[in-house]
């Protein structure tokens, strides 16, 4: 795995995070904010733990000082307080990966290479997009197509067929 691959898997994270989050603004705060849609979340709560779990990974995997971020124990923020959250938080994840090269992705935390780790983290997003997806598409807001093959062509300049 070479950074330019991390990049990439991290551009379409934010390409289809995105795509969720062009759906919700003016939800209704019933289909926003309810509880236990899917497991103990609704969309809300499953957006900001995504949005904390990629917080976290970002600060262990930096080995940044302090606490970790844990926005799931705050107030629940609005959709559009939500989207901004998440271009600080892409912003940041650009910013770090910007630090790293091939030979990074070779070290470990014992016993995982880092692009392993970075690879998860951006999977770990899949489950909560598509949970995202379905409480959406339920509530007629559907974000579309979520594929990795069509954030490739997007970025090929391939229109949506």
């Amino acid at each position: 795995m070479r950074i330019d691959d991390i990049r990439f898997l991290f551009g379409y994270e934010r390409w289809a995070t995105g795509r969720i989050l062009a759906v919700v603004p003016g939800l209704d705060d019933g289909t926003w904010s309810a509880p236990n849609s899917i497991g103990d979340r609704g969309l809300g709560g499953i957006l900001i733990h995504h949005l904390g779990a990629a917080q976290r990974w970002r600060h262990g995997l930096g080995r940044m000082p302090g606490d970790l971020p844990r926005p799931e124990r705050g107030a629940l923020p609005s959709p559009e307080a939500m989207a901004g959250l998440w271009g600080a938080e892409w912003a940041a994840w650009e910013a770090w990966l910007a630090t790293l090269d091939d030979q990074a992705l070779l070290s470990t935390l014992e016993p995982i290479p880092m692009w392993q780790l970075l690879a998860h983290v951006m999977n770990h997003g899949t489950q909560h997009r598509a949970e995202a997806a379905a409480l959406l598409t339920t509530a007629g807001r559907s974000p579309g197509d979520l594929d990795m093959l069509d954030y490739a062509e997007a970025l090929a300049g391939v229109e949506p067929s």
